[in-house]
């Protein structure tokens, strides 16, 4: 047991070492008394007074630690929590490998669990390698030649490994610090074991997701890169086997991790009886700020000279059932083309690890509930993204450009002629449009009445020359794929929908999570597979 105390509040440039030293104070200790280290940190501007707030973390003798919790009645100091339990092995034979559909989070945390504990899984990914996407992604960057089996939504690392790399979550699961863990080992930088909102990077998560591929095969795991999964096949209610591209694989059990964009599976999985259900998702634009207006409107007169990060954000604006909020916030990022099918623009957000960019982006999502759509087609949010991304096309004038607009002259309701101080980062370029013939009356509406709100929350948020870029489609999925009590598909007994595609987790975290609960669920009926 350890012992976590939270809530140390110091001027900004005090040392580590005065935050260790106010937690034994807390406690009662003396240096000599218990090891103590820096366990997360943050800053805080709210007070209008710089200050970063530590939790950290102490050990000492277990009787030690006993009578600190016995006799403080700070609500700050606290047992760590528990590391998850090992999971118990069951003892049903497995005739096959347990096979893993996705390489991104969750498929990835799945069979690497599988892989430590001697299962020796079989993982499937549509698309291609990581150096393989890096060559596929940069020639639609230069050329509009999309392969659309292996892009930015497609590959191994899933959509995520072209993202920021957050693993910040709202989920409180001792499987957390696990997942951060095993990134740490495979070559996350050692600061990210620290930050309050930990991030990556795309350029050092490529590498991170590879090595985790490596451990998977170096523990006896196999990897299929271009091998797509067009369904699968049961007898009497049971899984009997996977169907791809390249045949028929016969197996017993199955992670289903396919994210977020795997539409044509979706489909078939619909004709195939699986229960699929609509869910809640958002749709909208990616806005671009300077970076250094972002800053100025966070830090105030800490922007300059104090060596703070680029500045983030996290907005909210809520009226009636719908919401209008700030997704997948990338500072000093820049607006990528994530399309995954022909003749649709798709838009998304990334940043390197120095989040060292002149902008900043993020997604300005407005909610879309399962109830905006008339009939029973559980697929019904899947095809309204699909005709927002080909309005989206059509509007950039074809080869993926994508349509842009001044949030100036969207709220005057004309079209811009030019650009301001913030300059478009979307790759395929821009071309001037009305956002409203991209994106339904809702959505502009709720984007229009919330950014005054914004501008308050952030000075200069609110500004003319913000630069909205159509369309933000893919923040999650807008189907779940049902499990049961049991964790397997209903009438498909050994097949575990899992992950942010299944409608399961939102974010590389959450879905590393869904992902190891799945491997365990394998874990407790079957025992490791033999030859």
């Amino acid at each position: 047991m350890s012992i976590v105390i939270s809530g140390i509040r110091l001027p900004y440039e005090q040392a580590d070492a005065s935050a260790l030293k106010e937690a034994r104070r807390r406690c009662g200790l003396e240096a000599g008394q218990a090891a103590a280290r820096v366990y997360k940190r943050s800053f805080d501007l709210r007070h209008g007074k710089l200050t970063q707030v530590f939790s950290v973390l102490l050990e000492a003798e277990p009787e030690l630690e006993s009578r600190v919790l016995q006799r403080c009645q700070d609500p700050n100091i606290r047992p760590k929590a528990a590391p998850a339990a090992p999971c118990p092995t069951g003892e049903r034979r497995l005739e096959r490998r347990p096979v893993v559909v996705g390489c991104g989070p969750a498929g990835l945390f799945a069979a690497l669990l599988l892989a430590e504990h001697g299962y020796r899984p079989l993982l499937l990914e549509r698309g291609g390698s990581l150096e393989e996407r890096d060559l596929a992604t940069d020639r639609f960057r230069q050329t509009g030649e999309l392969d659309e089996e292996t892009n930015i939504q497609f590959g191994e690392g899933g959509a995520g490994a072209y993202s920021d790399g957050k693993l910040t979550t709202r989920i409180h699961d001792p499987r957390c610090e696990l997942a951060l863990q095993k990134l740490l080992e495979c070559g996350a930088p050692p600061e990210t074991a620290e930050l309050a909102k930990p991030h990556v990077g795309t350029d050092l998560l490529k590498g991170v997701v590879s090595a985790l591929r490596r451990r998977i095969e170096a523990l006896g795991g196999e990897v299929r890169f271009h091998c797509r999964v067009t369904g699968f096949q049961r007898n009497k209610g049971k899984l009997t086997g996977a169907e791809t591209c390249g045949g028929l694989i016969p197996c017993q059990t199955a992670v289903l991790a396919v994210g977020h964009s795997a539409r044509d599976l979706f489909e078939a999985l619909a004709g195939q009886g699986f229960v699929l259900e609509r869910k809640a998702f958002s749709v909208g634009v990616r806005a671009e700020h300077l970076q250094q207006t972002v800053d100025q409107g966070r830090y105030g007169r800490y922007a300059q000279g104090y060596g703070l990060p680029p500045a983030e954000y996290s907005l909210s604006w809520r009226k009636g059932n719908r919401a209008c909020y700030s997704f997948c916030m990338c500072p000093g990022g820049q607006v990528v083309a994530a399309a995954s099918q022909r003749g649709g623009v798709v838009t998304n957000g990334m940043s390197f690890h120095a989040r060292d960019g002149r902008n900043a982006n993020a997604a300005l999502a407005v909610s879309v509930l399962p109830e905006d759509f008339e009939g029973a087609d559980p697929l019904a949010g899947m095809w309204f993204q699909q005709r927002l991304e080909q309005k989206a096309f059509a509007l950039g004038g074809g080869g993926y450009a994508a349509p842009v607009q001044r949030y100036g002259d969207l709220k005057e309701g004309r079209v811009s002629r030019a650009f301001g101080a913030v300059k478009p980062t979307y790759p395929r370029g821009t071309a001037f449009a009305d956002l409203r013939q991209a994106l339904p009356a809702f959505v502009i509406d709720y984007l229009l009445e919330a950014m005054p709100g914004f501008g308050k929350q952030l000075p200069g948020f609110d500004g003319a020359d913000a630069l909205f870029t159509g369309v933000e489609t893919r923040t999650s999925s807008p189907v779940r794929i049902v499990r049961g009590p049991d964790f397997f598909a209903p009438g498909w007994q050994g097949l575990i929908p899992c992950g942010e595609g299944a409608g399961y987790a939102g974010g590389i975290m959450s879905a590393a999570v869904d992902g190891m609960r799945a491997a365990e669920r394998i874990m407790e009926i079957y025992r490791p597979w033999e030859d």
